[in-house]
């Protein structure tokens, strides 16, 4: 992503939620379309669950983005869709109401931890994927996994700041599980 300046969306038929990839596949045959590409964004920050769920123990990063400054870039990309996934009950799916343009966008209540955002590409075509340039003004801030070794953070830091054009991107080890103000705050207390 920081080296080719672009997002990439893929096929969800590879998600761990069948029930997910199943609706955009309906989305997909319903609309007469080859193919619907996506990516997965969470709107929440960091959580224990994000890092558990979503990464390997010392391995992975968070990229925050400008919420603002990517969905004007998005809003400017032909065919791309992109919002907030509603999370519904079974209980509420029953009662219908649900429109075939709601599918990208629709997951069970079950994953509202992931406080999804979601970036859709429906294409006439049959393609892998789709990338999406965007400009690195667009990234606030990579996180690094806090059970990273700090080594490990260090050359992460290092690859990215050598990377053309994100000099100045700023990047920090997570301190989600180690939190020295947290420490303070409690060594005050006792």
């Amino acid at each position: 992503m920081l080296t080719k300046k672009q997002l990439t969306l893929l096929d969800p038929a590879t998600w761990d939620d069948r029930n997910d990839s199943y609706y955009l596949s309906l989305y997909t045959k319903r609309k007469n379309l080859e193919r619907t590409l996506a990516l997965r964004l969470s709107e929440k920050n960091e959580t224990y669950h994000h890092w558990r769920v979503f990464t390997s123990r010392e391995s992975g990063v968070c990229i925050v983005f400008d919420r603002e400054k990517l969905e004007a870039h998005l809003d400017a990309q032909k065919d791309i869709m992109h919002g907030p996934v509603k999370y519904m009950m079974l209980s509420k799916m029953r009662k219908g109401g649900v429109a075939i343009e709601d599918l990208p966008f629709l997951k069970r209540h079950a994953f509202t931890d992931e406080s999804e955002y979601r970036i859709v590409y429906p294409s006439r075509r049959t393609i892998g994927c789709k990338h999406i340039k965007i400009s690195i003004d667009t990234i606030r801030k990579v996180s690094v996994n806090p059970w990273a070794p700090d080594a490990f953070f260090g050359i992460i830091k290092e690859t990215i700041r050598n990377i053309s054009g994100c000099e100045k991107v700023k990047v920090g080890k997570s301190s989600l599980i180690d939190n020295k103000e947290w420490r303070r705050i409690g060594d005050r207390i006792a």
